[in-house]
């Protein structure tokens, strides 16, 4: 379906109940991934036409699946923002106490553009990006969720995040039509407790929900 003629701005406030601040925040985030991906590589044109259905609303329903009280959020391989930039958002827009994301990005010309729409969007203080590999972190603290979006699949996706759910995190991770195979390939190097969540945004995606994560021996 070509959500880009049937859904804008204005879907999105009347499907998430946002403020006028957190529109504004999005509508920001929208320009400048209009106008940093005529230099930089941070999503296809094709999808940055749909970044209010495929992208924000998308990324928007995460923080409804953590725990309560959530307010530490890492997002590994955070790109263009997805979802790490709309968790931070919507934090803010829910008031959470002491809410604060890390975005961790490797690649420099991402790294630079989250922290452009931090600034312009007024939320460095929600939100912090670390531009480096999730492999080389060391001494952080503990999270309460571990998120990433389109990083890898998800036997190898488990391996980077592993260290955040040892140290307390439980993992929000969404997966497309083939999640029910990604789960079937993964717990043949890792057991874990898994539950699965319906994606609001397609019938064959989901959220995967994921604790007490061990390799297996």
């Amino acid at each position: 379906m070509n959500h880009e003629r049937t859904y804008g701005a204005e879907n999105f406030q009347a499907d998430t109940g946002v403020s006028r601040e957190t529109l504004e925040r999005f509508v920001i985030w929208r320009r400048l991934l209009s106008e940093w991906s005529a230099h930089t590589n941070l999503v296809g044109r094709a999808t940055l036409d749909d970044f209010w259905f495929r992208h924000a609303l998308d990324s928007w329903q995460l923080p409804d699946l953590a725990p309560a009280g959530a307010n530490r959020w890492a997002d590994i391989g955070a790109g263009a923002g997805f979802p790490g930039l709309a968790i931070a958002f919507g934090l803010a827009d829910r008031a959470v106490p002491n809410a604060r994301v890390t975005l961790i990005e490797s690649i420099g010309k991402k790294a630079a553009f989250l922290r452009a729409v931090l600034a312009e969007t007024g939320l460095t203080s929600h939100a912090e990006v670390l531009a480096e590999r999730v492999e080389t972190l060391d001494g952080l603290p503990p999270f309460d969720v571990v998120t990433a979006r389109a990083v890898a699949p998800l036997e190898k996706l488990l391996g980077l995040m592993a260290p955040f759910v040892e140290n307390g995190a439980i993992a929000l991770i969404p997966k497309g039509a083939r999640h029910a195979e990604e789960l079937t390939a993964a717990r043949k190097s890792w057991n874990f407790e898994a539950s699965l969540h319906p994606s609001i945004t397609s019938d064959e995606a989901a959220i995967i929900r994921i604790e007490r994560l061990t390799r297996v021996r």
